[in-house]
């Protein structure tokens, strides 16, 4: 579904691949990207990225190369 604040709010979003690696947290689990802080209109289809199913904890986006870092229990 489309953020109708997207349009609205341009200085709070992030384009896809603004930050080249990403810190998350169980909480954040599942995972996709682009993530709730990128912005729509610059980004690409919603992909989620089995990160916990890693043995170290990392998973690269294939579309846009985002670095994910799985840390901690919280």
């Amino acid at each position: 579904m489309v953020n109708p604040d997207t349009a609205h709010h341009q200085d709070q979003y992030e384009t896809a691949n603004a930050q080249p690696e990403i810190t998350v947290t169980k909480k954040d689990l599942p995972l996709h990207c682009p993530t709730p802080k990128m912005a729509l209109w610059a980004s690409h289809p919603r992909v989620f990225l089995p990160i916990d199913e890693t043995p170290d904890g990392r998973f690269q986006c294939p579309y846009c190369g985002t670095q994910f870092i799985l840390k901690g229990d919280a």
